[in-house]
Parts: structure tokens; sequence; C-alpha cells
């Protein structure tokens, strides 16, 4: 049994991979050892768990639906085995290896309940709230006040048996600090501030969630009767000094950190944004009639699940921003996106040049990206065949499963059939994705997850390899000569694997640096001149171009069967005649199956596909990388989502 200790850290978290490591490198580094770590996790879809399963002492999980800053608390610290709890936000980092020795020191002293430390921006964070941490701590103890309360949780330490004696409340929407100082205050104890007790408060939020965290903890001190409608003056002229004092430290920023990241226009500019939006929140928290009263209303504020997306409006209309990630439903899984391949479809779906959108079958706005790979990060309670960690692909197109032709198995017939990141459900430019867990296929464990990105691809090729089999087989032996036309991603995969069933083939295109890929690779020859089609008795049109799709009807030979993988087709007349009279066979393939990913999960190891890979950037550079693949300059583009640490 572990000795027991005199301190415990307790740290809530959620989707917090981006500064959970530096926190806990920074506590590694103090120079007060007699401590542990409590995380309470509230439902992360982030490598949160992984790095403090790694690291922390203890590892708690609580619903998100459960969640509120109280109960979160109260969760850890019923963990716990100090007789100490000092409490941080997982989103800090102490300065020095002092803080902790110098936080809890006053506690020692039988008449102090709680002590805070002081809170310091960094460059990320806004400008206004560097300010607003000076103005609120600065570097002077003192005993707290009901005349200032400054008491906060993101760096605090309170003494255990009392907490015993009287628990957070679990009810509030913040200020649950506040709460507890101001009851122990009552009974007359201290509360001390330790101003060289110090850490960075990184927040690095959006305006909207600016507006919630005022406006939630506006709606808790109007329910503990700190603050009212009858505040909103005094309210106002406060903010009219800050925001006064802050455009003047924007001009001469003296030692606020944020002066290195913006430029003058950037931080008056930024000052201006984070006061109306904090004062937007606050002001509603302070005057709505009925604020929080339901559950959805209080998870909301509580609760932050945007993520990051890349969303298409309409054509030519594309931005990267914040979303909410869709509910998980029982049968669904979270997906982490760790790499998705650019693929002309997301070029269509920008231009508006995509059939779905054209007929009003499908509408805008829609995330891109169906090529991806990625790992699971939360399931549903009605999934029993996949887990949290695993390292999956996703099916494309998703039928219903149930109507006359899903039964028949013919499912892209499926009148409710979706396609991911095309219509109907978004895609997997997102930091996470959301899907029926049906169309989820699990990897072996240290699958190069960036080469997994291809399965998808590949999975098209092989379906319509399928569908292109028996013509193969039915040709004599020594007739067997196939030609690919078109040399992007699908024409590269079909070339490979055609060489690797043993069938020579020549792949045509007009881009000679993507020819020049197959140089040395046996079975397969690389040409220029369409005129050439006649001597092949099997075509694979990759390139989706009408005047390719003509040539290729019409030089191809008698007998001969084309397979169309490309898309789109624009309209243009031609003549069955130079089909029907000559023998020819024309075979359409579009998607894969269940039965396809399957087997490109298995093929993907033995296929050389490393030209496809040699292409990456961040998913903030989707816009280059688009540029990219309208060039040709390029045979694939892989984004890299997963952000490590």
């Amino acid at each position: 049994m572990p000795d027991p200790v005199e301190t415990s850290v307790v740290i809530r978290c959620f989707n917090e991979q981006k500064y959970l490591p530096g926190l806990f490198d920074a506590l590694d580094r103090q120079s007060y050892r007699d401590f542990e770590v409590v995380i309470v996790d509230s439902g992360s879809f982030d490598r949160t768990r992984e790095i403090a399963e790694a690291r922390a002492d203890k590892v708690l999980r609580i619903s998100s639906h459960d969640f509120t800053f109280g109960y979160s608390l109260n969760t850890g610290i019923r963990a716990a085995a100090g007789r100490f709890v000092a409490i941080a936000s997982a989103h800090t980092e102490p300065c020095d290896e002092h803080w902790l020795e110098r936080l809890i020191a006053p506690l020692r002293d039988d008449k102090v309940a709680m002590t805070y430390g002081r809170q310091l921006g960094k460059a990320c964070s806004k400008f206004s709230e560097a300010e607003d941490f000076e103005r609120t701590f600065g570097p002077q103890p003192r005993d707290e006040s009901p005349d200032r309360w400054c008491v906060n949780n993101a760096n605090s330490a309170i003494r255990r048996d009392l907490w015993e004696r009287y628990p957070f409340d679990e009810e509030l929407t913040g200020l649950e600090d506040i709460d507890w100082a101001r009851r122990w205050m009552g009974e007359g104890y201290r509360v001390v501030y330790q101003p060289e007790a110090r850490l960075y408060h990184l927040h690095e939020e959006s305006w909207r969630q600016i507006r919630r965290r005022y406006y939630r903890e506006a709606v808790a001190a109007r329910r503990m009767g700190i603050k009212g409608p009858e505040r909103i003056v005094s309210e106002l002229a406060a903010e009219l000094r800050n925001t006064v004092s802050d455009l003047a430290g924007a001009i001469r920023p003296r030692d606020n950190p944020v002066a290195q990241r913006l430029s003058l226009g950037q931080r008056l500019r930024e000052v201006i944004y984070f006061r109306l939006n904090r004062n937007a929140g606050a002001f509603r928290g302070l005057l709505e009639r009925h604020p929080l009263e339901t559950a959805a209303e209080r998870e909301d504020a509580l609760f932050d699940r945007s993520t990051r997306a890349v969303v298409i409006h309409g054509p030519g209309k594309v931005a990267l921003e914040e979303v909410e990630l869709p509910e998980c439903k029982p049968g669904d899984v979270v997906v982490a996106t760790s790499h998705v391949g650019v693929c002309a479809t997301d070029l269509e779906l920008l231009s508006g040049s995509l059939g779905y959108y054209k007929t009003g079958m499908a509408k805008y706005p829609i995330v891109p990206g169906h090529e991806f790979s990625g790992r699971i990060v939360s399931v549903g309670q009605n999934v029993a065949t996949l887990g949290e960690g695993d390292p999956v692909v996703v099916e494309c197109i998703q039928s219903c499963g149930t109507c006359a032709e899903c039964r028949a198995g013919n499912f892209i017939g499926c009148a409710e059939r979706t396609e991911l990141g095309v219509f109907r459900r978004n895609g997997a430019y997102a930091d996470f994705v959301t899907v029926p867990a049906r169309f989820v296929h699990r990897l072996e464990p240290g699958t190069d997850m960036r080469q997994a990105a291809l399965c998808e691809p590949l999975a098209v090729v092989l379906k319509g390899m399928r569908r292109l089999m028996p013509a193969l087989a039915a040709a004599p032996g020594g007739d067997k000569r196939a030609a690919v036309t078109g040399a992007g991603c699908i024409g590269h995969i079909c070339a490979v694997e055609l060489a690797r069933r043993g069938y020579p083939v020549t792949v045509f295109d007009r881009n000679a640096a993507r020819l020049d890929v197959f140089r040395g690779r046996p079975g397969i020859e690389t040409a220029t001149d369409l005129d050439r089609l006649g001597e092949f008795n099997v075509v694979v049109e990759a390139t989706g171009h009408p005047e390719v799709l003509d040539k290729a009807l019409h030089g191809a030979p008698a007998g001969a069967t084309l397979l169309l993988l490309g898309l789109p087709y624009a309209r243009k007349e031609f003549s069955f005649e130079a089909i029907a009279a000559f023998d020819k066979c024309v075979i359409g393939s579009v998607g894969s199956t269940a039965e396809d990913f399957a087997e490109a999960i298995r093929l993907m190891p033995s296929l050389d596909l490393s030209p496809l890979l040699a292409c990456r950037l961040p998913l903030s550079s989707f816009a280059e990388a688009w540029e990219l693949a309208r060039s040709g300059s390029k045979l694939k583009i892989i984004l890299d989502v997963e952000e490590t640490p």
C-alpha cells in the first residue's frame, strides 16, 4: 500500500491534450514532493486520458452530461488521499518549482481554510485577459475580502477536513470557489492570497467561449446573491474604465506578454472584441429572466463541444471554423481524425460541380473528407465490437441497411444513403467525426496511420476490380493487356493493383511527373499518346474527363471492356454504335463496400503506395493543399489533422 501523501493535486480535464503534458512537466519539477495527482476527466475526445493515465496517480471519469465544476472537484477530492487539496485547471502551468510548496504553506495555520495563487497570461492569451489577471491578482499578498472576490480554483488549495463538512456546490454554473470561501470566511476562517504561488493560465478561447464563460459566471453570481440586475450600471462603469485602460496598455503594452504576438492594430482590435464579448455574456447572465433552467441549457453553457472543421457553405465559400461535434448516439463512435486525403471530390464540392448538389439531392454546408484514418475516442452505449483507442478507417458510402435495395446487397441503390464528407454526413476535414459504428473497420495496432488514409481509394479500386475481373478472366491468356487513363491517385492505385495481379499495364497521362514515379516498377509501362488505346482489351478510365472518355470509347478495340472510375463526366453527345457494333462492354463503379474495405486493409501493407504519401500539410493549410491538387503538381496530398503534444 502506498505511503499517504500530504497533498493531492486535483485537476479537471476536458480535451486538454495540448496543455496537459506541460502541466505534468511542471509538476515533475516541483521541489515539494509529498503529493499525488488526481485527474478528473469529463468525457474527453482527444488524447487527454491517454496522457493522464501514463502520468497521473489516479484518473477518474465522469459523464459529460453530469459535469459541473463543483461535481467534478468533489469527485476528485473523494478519491484524494491528502489532507490538503491543491486545485489547478488543466490548461495551466506553474511558473517555477516552488509553486505547490508556496500554495499550501498557509494551510498549516489552523485558521486558514483556503489559499489561492497568482495567475499570469502568456503570449497565446487574450491581451485584455492578461490585463485582467494583473488587476485581479497582482504582486501583493492579502486576505480575501467580500468587497473584492478574487479567489479562483484555477490556482487554489483547501483543507480537506473543511471540505468534508461543506463540499463544493454542485448546482452552481461557476464561482464554486467563491461560494466555498465565503462559507468559511463567515465562520471566522481566513482565505489567503499567495502571489508567489504563480502559474500561467492558458486560455485560448473563441469569442463564443468567452461569452459563455462570463454568462455562466454571471448566472452563478446572481444565484449566490453577489450580483444582480441592479449592478448593471456599476458593472458597466467598471468595464468602461477597464476598456480605456486596456486600450492605453495596447498602445504602451509594458510587460503584457501578448504584445509579443500582436501588432498595435491587432491589440486594439482584440481589446474591443474581448470587452464586447465579455460584457455580452456577463450582462445577459445578469439580466436574463430565467437563465439556465433546463439541463440542456446548463450543459451547453458548462460544456463546450466545439471542434475545428473545414466547412464548405456553398460554391467558393469555405473556412476553417469551430463547429459543434454531433452527439454520439448509442450506435455511433467518435473518431479523432489522424490523416485525411485530399480528393478531387473535395474540389468539386467547393466548385459546386458535383452532381448531387446540382440536382438538389444534397445541400450545403458540408465538411468534406472521406479518405481518412483515425482512432476511436468515444463509443456509443450499444457498440460492443469497438473500443476507445482502436485505430480505424471508415466506409464512405453508408446505407440504411433495412430497405429492399440494402437487403438485396445493392447498397448504392439505397435512397437514404449518406456519403461521408460528400453529402448528408460531415466528413473528416475536422479534429473529430461521429459515424455509425457498423461502417467502421478496426486496424491492427502499429498500422501506419498515414498510409491507412489510402484505404478508401484502394477499396474503390478493389470494387472496380471485382466488377472488371470477369472480363479479364474471359480474355485469352496472351490478350490480357490493360490500360489505365489517368495517373492520379485512383489511376496510380489501379496500375499498382493490376500489376500485383500479374497483368501487364500501361498508364496514360499528360503529366510527365506522375508517370515518372512508375520508373523501374516491374509490370508497369507509361505512355502519353491515347491513340495507342487500340492495343488494349481492358481500359480503366480514371480521369473523369469527357474527352478522354470519348477517346477510350472509340479507341478501344472490338471486344474491349472499359471500367469507368473517374467522376464526374460532363454531358457529351456520342453514338452507342461505338459500343454495340463492336461488342464493347462498359462497366461503371462507384464507392466501395465493407468487403472491399476489409480487402484493402489486408492488402495495404503489401502495396508500395509511397509516392502517394510524399506530400503532407497540416489541416490549417487545406487551401494550399487544394491549390496543389488543382494544379496537378502533386500526385496526392495528405492532411495531418491530429496535433501531437
